[in-house]
């Protein structure tokens, strides 16, 4: 145990920026600094809109919150165990110095649909990637493309050195090319989510010339206004008119007895919202979407739908450049693979737990302790709760204890008379059922 003159020797105050004992602070050169995160996605093209980015921000959230690891395949080509490398931490602890593995994933996503194909570059990694395919990588960032070669792409990517996004010429081989698998819905010039934001872009100019401060008036004068002078009558007396409105503290004018106002106070009417919202419905039917989708409403079979449709073709075409580019041919024979893990549970109401958790553990799919953890329980102590094992029925291996006089034990013949039914299951397994059911409420 460290000694009170240790702690201060060793200690470090964050405000000083040096250690206590020193009598000096000494300020280095740390690089350019910002109001705002610098790597940050900004959705551009007017895909900004509120529609638009509500949308797009709702499907990004969703894809990060899939895990996507480095896994070890068996010979049957299914999982086996998360691989111990540094791209693995790189998907699913830390991508690089400013984002997580989630928080790249979405933004990787919010990017692929604001360009509708863009690159995650590995920007550290153990040895070059242009000159051996075997390598470790590090750290990823999410870059976008500025031209296409036929071997090589001009990538723009944040530097976390400089704090600057910065244009690098990479080889396609090493660089994961991600396109949009919506992009002829969301990305082609006449595709729906383009004609959406033209119209929202007419909405907010109509919108703005309403708001602009006009009152729109015309005043009728007493005479006619055909000749040259009468005209600059009119419009000498227009502009006093004008001049008594913006004088005055209340907006308040004046005018003679025999002239007359009449004000436009109705706008001309157009068909833009509706044309919005039936092109926005027509979108929510090529994606799978639905506003219980947006707002948190929806079923279990309306989520079922859209997770299909939305969320896993773009898990798949992530999944699939990334172990294509990734991964080494030998890495991918001896087994290794990038997959990505929904979780199964997450969208199954409490009431309902308690029968699946009785089918998993008696069907022998599930241990009792992996279900445990599923619901955010400590493991239990009992070895059985380990095994895969129905609980329901003897197993000839079980060791059966009998008393050594070979005579029936009357004590526990009154334990189990006293004992409560459990209606075919065991301790463990009613223990596990009582304490889902309390969760339900």
């Amino acid at each position: 145990m460290a000694t009170f003159k240790d702690r201060l020797k060793n200690s470090w105050n964050a405000f000083l920026g040096r250690d206590p004992t020193e009598s000096v602070t000494y300020y280095t050169d740390i690089g350019p600094g910002y109001s705002y995160k610098p790597d940050r996605t900004i959705l551009t093209r007017g895909n900004e809109r509120s529609i638009i980015t509500t949308i797009y921000n709702r499907i990004a959230t969703d894809v990060s919150m899939v895990d996507i690891r480095h896994v070890r395949l068996n010979e049957n080509k299914q999982y086996s165990e998360d691989m111990d490398s540094n791209l693995n931490k790189a998907l699913t602890l830390s991508a690089n110095l400013d984002q997580t593995g989630r928080s790249m994933t979405k933004d990787l996503v919010l990017s692929l649909f604001d360009e509708g194909c863009v690159a995650v570059v590995p920007t550290l990694t153990t040895s070059d990637p242009r000159r051996s395919e075997s390598y470790d990588i590090y750290e990823l960032r999410v870059g976008k493309i500025i031209e296409w070669y036929p071997r090589h792409v001009k990538v723009k990517v944040y530097r976390e050195d400089t704090g600057r996004k910065e244009e690098i010429v990479l080889p396609k081989k090493m660089v994961a090319i991600i396109e949009n698998p919506f992009y002829a819905i969301m990305n082609e010039p006449n595709s729906a989510f383009q004609r959406l934001r033209r119209i929202l872009n007419q909405v907010d100019k109509t919108n703005d010339q309403n708001s602009a401060g006009k009152m729109d008036l015309i005043i009728q004068l007493p005479y006619v206004t055909k000749s040259p002078t009468r005209q600059l009558q009119a419009e000498e007396r227009r502009k006093k008119i004008e001049a008594q409105l913006t004088g005055s503290q209340f907006g308040i004018a004046y005018i003679d007895g025999t002239e007359k106002i009449t004000q436009l106070n109705r706008s001309v009417e157009n068909n833009l919202w509706q044309q919005a919202k039936d092109v926005k419905e027509e979108i929510y039917s090529q994606l799978g979407l639905s506003e219980t989708i947006l707002n948190g409403t929806a079923d279990e079979k309306t989520n079922l739908n859209y997770q299909n449709t939305a969320i896993a073709p773009i898990l798949t075409a992530i999944v699939e450049e990334y172990q294509r580019k990734f991964l080494s041919d030998t890495a991918i024979t001896q087994g290794q693979a990038i997959r990505y893990f929904r979780e199964p549970f997450k969208l199954v109401p409490v009431d309902n737990l308690a029968e699946i958790a009785d089918k998993f553990t008696r069907n022998e799919i599930m241990t009792k302790n992996e279900f445990r953890s599923i619901l955010g329980m400590k493991p239990s102590d009992d070895p059985k709760a380990d095994q895969l094992l129905n609980s329901n029925i003897n197993h000839p291996d079980e060791e059966i204890q009998k008393p050594e006089d070979g005579m029936p034990d009357e004590e526990n013949e009154e334990e189990n008379i006293n004992e409560p039914e459990t209606e075919g299951n065991t301790p463990d397994e009613q223990a596990l059922l009582d304490e889902i059911k309390k969760l339900g409420g």
